[in-house]
């Protein structure tokens, strides 16, 4: 059993078997983590994994159906910290998943410098001046807009947390992608792999992968574009695996 409080509801991640609380009011996941969780590289059988801005620990989660490494989750609302846990009590994943508080700028002199293989992030994708309008709920604001990090906090934190040939995976908006190179670049993380998310086939694209490597060589691959519909508004073959995985 577990213990929803106010208005959480357990929903299903149905290619992975597990369940994850959720709130409308607070914090429900997007495509965009599924997205990432997939592009993600992984070691199989073991190794240390790190997940910033986990929100209510959906990514944890997803990577936990791919790997047997230990992953850790960083978050810094205590709302969607208890709420990652929960779920990870309820999944009985407690020997493998933990969710941490934490700020993301600095977390390394909490958790440990260059101690993980594999660092993922979700970072909020606005900054606070944007003509966006900022969302009123704390917690929206806060994981959709640059109020407590901005993309620059982030991708310092993961050239510290990862190690030296560790990988580092960013999920975006494609209007950031030289930001997100530049800045990758500056924190000596060699961009590897990009692919490119389309709604669907003639949209212009609206999600952005990236992973780099640590000190890697200079040598990027464009992935296949990926598409999340089709012209008649059903998920792609593609996004059917990742999301039930039929």
């Amino acid at each position: 059993m577990v213990m929803l409080k106010g208005d959480e509801r357990l929903d299903h991640l149905l290619a992975e078997g597990l369940r994850i609380i959720q709130s409308p009011s607070v914090f429900s996941f997007s495509v965009d983590a599924v997205l990432l969780a997939r592009f993600t590289y992984l070691p199989i059988q073991k190794g240390n994994i790190i997940d910033l801005c986990s929100g209510n620990g959906v990514i944890p989660l997803f990577l936990s159906a791919r790997t047997k490494g230990m992953i850790t989750g960083v978050e810094i609302q205590d709302r969607l910290v208890d709420m990652a846990n929960r779920s990870i009590q309820y999944n009985q994943l407690g020997n493998q998943v933990k969710v941490v508080k934490g700020d993301v700028k600095g977390i390394a002199r909490q958790l440990g410098y260059a101690k993980y293989d594999v660092v993922t992030c979700n970072p909020p994708y606005f900054p606070v001046d944007t003509n966006k309008h900022k969302n009123e709920n704390e917690h929206y604001a806060i994981a959709r807009h640059e109020i407590l990090c901005t993309l620059e906090d982030t991708i310092q934190s993961a050239s510290q947390l990862v190690k030296h040939g560790g990988k580092v995976s960013f999920v975006h908006r494609p209007g950031r992608l030289l930001d997100l190179v530049t800045l990758m670049r500056k924190y000596e993380i060699e961009p590897k792999r990009i692919q490119i998310v389309y709604p669907e086939q003639g949209k212009e694209a609206n999600v952005l992968l990236v992973e780099g490597i640590k000190k890697g060589k200079p040598d990027l691959k464009i992935l296949p574009p990926l598409y999340i519909y089709e012209t008649s508004g059903e998920y792609t073959k593609e996004m059917r695996l990742m999301l039930y995985g039929d």
